[in-house]
């Protein structure tokens, strides 16, 4: 997409460029949402502004067979060369801003952004990075420990109460392959690729959402 002031415009950004972020942007990419697959996740100082949050890497240990893992990462980077999936493995996101309000729907019902007013979040998204900012209705999160998304939302000023994954995704962050105590499974993985597709698919495309979507990548596991 066109860059306009070092600023990139897009309707998600899916920081980590593993399983679990490929697994969402073939997703994304099969529903008709564009998206951006960056590299993470480097750690900022201190003394940020406000509605930032310093982006902090969490590789927890793998506990499943790494040849599953590899053979589903193989189709995977094959469906994303194949069908002209954004990934960016060299540009690495260093920095998250909440950006608000978002901007108002224009004369033809699309946002300033010209993502459709229905399909926004309802906040915006700066992801920084050493190249520029990526703009984004909806971000997806694939490495950080749960205690870690809590501070994240603390120093957005935001209260979390039980449902971490409820108040993320009211901000339009989403979470796919994070786990606090436990890595997820590849199968899981691709089961949570599969859900937040469906959910920002709908939210992008809200006519298409009672359609039930086929070709999941669970089909790439051995039995």
């Amino acid at each position: 997409m066109p860059m306009t002031g070092g600023t990139e415009q897009t309707t998600t950004v899916i920081i980590g460029t593993g399983l679990s972020g490929l697994a969402v942007a073939a997703e994304l990419r099969r529903r008709g949402v564009h998206s951006i697959v960056v590299d993470g996740l480097d750690i900022l100082g201190a003394g940020q502004p406000a509605n930032t949050a310093s982006l902090q890497r969490c590789d927890a240990a793998d506990s499943v067979s790494l040849r599953e893992r590899n053979e589903i990462l193989r189709h995977l980077r094959n469906y994303a060369a194949s069908h002209q999936v954004d990934v960016r493995n060299t540009t690495r996101a260093v920095q998250l801003t909440m950006v608000r309000p978002v901007p108002g729907p224009t004369a033809d019902g699309s946002s300033a952004n010209g993502s459709s007013a229905e399909g926004a979040s309802s906040h915006q998204w700066e992801v920084h990075t050493p190249t520029g900012i990526l703009l984004a209705d909806h971000i997806v999160l694939t490495r950080c420990a749960h205690s870690q998304l809590r501070r994240m939302l603390s120093d957005f000023g935001i209260t979390v109460g039980r449902n971490l994954v409820a108040a993320m995704r009211a901000i339009g962050i989403y979470l796919v392959g994070v786990g606090d105590l436990i890595t997820p499974s590849p199968k899981e993985v691709l089961r949570q690729a599969k859900t937040v597709g469906q959910a920002i698919s709908a939210k992008v495309h809200p006519e298409n959402a009672p359609t039930i979507m086929t070709g999941s990548f669970a089909a790439v596991l051995p039995a």
